[in-house]
């Protein structure tokens, strides 16, 4: 019975970008993790008024406001990090921009 056969079909997943999803700017992403998914909270550092700098002096804290925080499964982060690695190779290699890796959060 040619229902009972299975096939394989292979596919490449693209994103259905109709133009119509906001691009939201972010310039922190801080980390955190449960057993099942990584959180990745895309924050936007602005610059910080005299209160602001005055208060980071007593706690040791700046507030950034949160644009979007995604949560990523963890079967899918060794194809994140992957991928996000190739393009910064290609990045790195059509600008010649070389990168500090810088502190982690």
């Amino acid at each position: 019975n040619p229902m009972d056969e299975r096939k394989q079909i292979n596919f490449t997943i693209v994103p259905d970008d109709k133009g119509d999803s906001p691009r939201i700017y972010a310039n922190f992403c801080a980390i955190s993790h449960t057993p099942f998914d990584f959180t990745l909270s895309f924050c936007e550092v602005l610059p910080l008024s005299e209160t602001d700098i005055q208060q980071a002096q007593t706690s040791h804290v700046v507030r950034a406001p949160v644009r979007a925080k995604i949560a990523v499964p963890i079967q899918v982060l060794p194809n994140l990090i992957a991928a996000l690695q190739e393009h910064m190779r290609i990045f790195s290699e059509s600008t010649g921009a070389s990168w500090d890796k810088g502190p982690v959060h």
